[in-house]
C-alpha cells in the first residue's frame, strides 16, 4: 500500500511540485493550502506522515503542529523558509521528527520521509503470540483457543493482537486508538464497542479463554 502523505503548504508552485515528485517516487499525496484544510485533512483521512509548512495564511504550522501533538504521534516533517536556529529548535522541542529549510531537494525530501517512517515503525511482533490458552498467528492472521478459531473483524483481530503481545499491561483507549484506528481522534466508545464485541466471541467458546479486563480509569488489558 502507498504512503498517505498529508502536505500542508500554502505556496501551490511548491506545493504541486512536491506533489508530483512524491506522486512518482510512490507516495499518495493530499494537499492542504492552509491550517483549516489541513485539520480537516488530518482528522478525516488515514495519514502516514505530515509535510507541514510553518507560515500558514491563517495561523502558525507550530500551533497547527502542537495541537497534533496533544492527540497523535503522527509523524511530522516541517518544511520552512526560516532556517534560523531558534525555529528548528522550536519546530523540534514541540514534536516535529524532522526539520527542512527552503530551498531543499525533492530528492532529499524524499529521502527524510523514508527515515522518519522507518523510525516510526512499531517493532515487529513476532508470527505467532501465545497468552495462555489463546493462540494469535499473526502471518495467517487468525486467532484460536485451544484450538477453536475465532471469528475476528480486521479491527477485532488488531485489538486483540495489541493486547496479547503484552498480557496483562493497561493499554489507553488513546492507546489503542492510535495504533489500531491510525489516530486518538476517534471516540473512545469505538473501542468500547469493539471491546464488547471480542468478550462476547470469547464467553461463547467451550473452552476457558483469556479475560479482557477494564481497569477503570486507565483502559484495558488481557488476563490469560
Amino acid at each position: 500500500m502507498r504512503p498517505h502523505l498529508a502536505l500542508i503548504e500554502d505556496e501551490p508552485d511548491f506545493a504541486l511540485m512536491c506533489r508530483s515528485y512524491l506522486e512518482r517516487a510512490g507516495f499518495t499525496v493530499t494537499w492542504a493550502m492552509d491550517a483549516r484544510a489541513g485539520k480537516s485533512v488530518l482528522y478525516e483521512s488515514r495519514v502516514d506522515l505530515a509535510i507541514l509548512d510553518l507560515g500558514l495564511p491563517d495561523g502558525s504550522g507550530l500551533e497547527l503542529l502542537r495541537a497534533l501533538r496533544s492527540t497523535s504521534r503522527l509523524p511530522v516533517i516541517v518544511v520552512s523558509g526560516r532556517g534560523a536556529e531558534t525555529d528548528r529548535v522550536a519546530g523540534l522541542e514541540i514534536g516535529a521528527d524532522d526539520y527542512l529549510v527552503k530551498p531543499f531537494s525533492q530528492r532529499e525530501l524524499v529521502a527524510r520521509i523514508h527515515a522518519v517512517l522507518r523510525r516510526s515503525q512499531p517493532p515487529d511482533l513476532p508470527t505467532t503470540i501465545q497468552a495462555g490458552s489463546l493462540l494469535v498467528d499473526t502471518a495467517a492472521r487468525q486467532v484460536s483457543v485451544d484450538g477453536v478459531l475465532l471469528n475476528l473483524r480486521p479491527k477485532e483481530f488488531a485489538l486483540l493482537e495489541m493486547l496479547a503481545a503484552a498480557p496483562g499491561r493497561v493499554f489507553s483507549a488513546d492507546q489503542l486508538l492510535e495504533r489500531i484506528w491510525g489516530s486518538s481522534w476517534q471516540q473512545p466508545a469505538t473501542v468500547v464497542e469493539h471491546v464488547y464485541r471480542l468478550r462476547g466471541k470469547l464467553a461463547e467458546l467451550p473452552a476457558p479463554a483469556p479475560r479482557i479486563v477494564t481497569v477503570r480509569g486507565y483502559g484495558y488489558r488481557l488476563d490469560p
